[in-house]
Parts: structure tokens; C-alpha cells; sequence
């Protein structure tokens, strides 16, 4: 199975909605990522901190922009990136006219993932996988 060290690169998603993490990472891991589950900004923050303590990084996070109630994308891609400068978010929302998703550089996200995603988009899930794999 070629190189043992070679683990698989892991995606934290976050979302507030249990069957989008669901389908997310069920896609995720028919492309190969290991995948770990957050369901506000808040969950996410605590274990993209612990991973990182323990050198267990995340190739990339995926944030949900809105949280009724919780911490949102917004907020959760300022905090991990105080953890890790290096740290690279992907923010989600069904709200293309919202100003994060037109301007997602500016709040240090890395890029942007409309919902529904992953809906058996195949363009987006390879352009993802070739984004992630290249910067190793």
C-alpha cells in the first residue's frame, strides 16, 4: 500500500447541521482524508488545538460562516489562526452575497465551499483534494 508514514491528510468539518458533516464526510473520506467532525466554531477551535499540540495537524478545516446561537466560521478561522498561523479554512455558507464569502482572504480563510456542497461535485471535491495534496 506504498509508504506506511504516509498517512492520510485530515479535514476538520464544521457544521451546525448533522447531515451536512454527515455527507461532507462521507465525501471527504471517499477521496482518501481522514475526517473529524465540529459542530460550532467553538468544538472546532478546542480540537484544532489539541491536534496541533499534539503535531497532529489538519490539512484544512471547512467552516460553517453562520451558527444560530455559536460561534461561527468567521470567528473560529481569527482563533485558529492564533493557534496556527499556517492553518488553512475553507469557508461554507448557502449565502454567496455574504460579504466573508466574496471577500474570504481578508478574514484569512484560504477559500470558499458554497452549499449545498459536496453534493456529488466532483469538479470541486478534486480541485479540494489537488489544493491540499500540493502544498505538502
Amino acid at each position: 500500500m506504498g509508504n506506511e508514514n504516509q498517512r492520510p491528510a485530515k479535514v476538520l468539518v464544521m457544521d451546525d447541521d448533522e447531515m451536512v458533516r454527515f455527507v461532507a464526510g462521507e465525501t471527504l473520506k471517499r477521496y482518501g482524508f481522514e475526517v473529524e467532525f465540529a459542530n460550532d466554531g467553538a468544538q472546532a477551535v478546542e480540537i484544532y488545538q489539541e491536534r496541533h499540540e499534539a503535531g497532529d495537524t489538519f490539512a484544512a478545516v471547512i467552516l460553517d460562516l453562520n451558527i444560530p446561537g455559536g460561534m461561527g466560521g468567521q470567528e473560529a478561522m481569527k482563533r485558529l489562526l492564533d493557534i496556527d498561523p499556517a492553518a488553512k479554512g475553507y469557508v461554507s455558507s448557502g449565502r454567496t452575497d455574504d460579504p466573508v464569502m466574496m471577500n474570504y482572504q481578508n478574514f484569512g480563510f484560504s477559500g470558499t465551499i458554497e452549499k449545498p456542497y459536496f453534493y456529488l461535485n466532483k469538479q470541486l471535491m478534486e480541485e479540494f483534494s489537488k489544493t491540499l495534496r500540493g502544498t505538502e
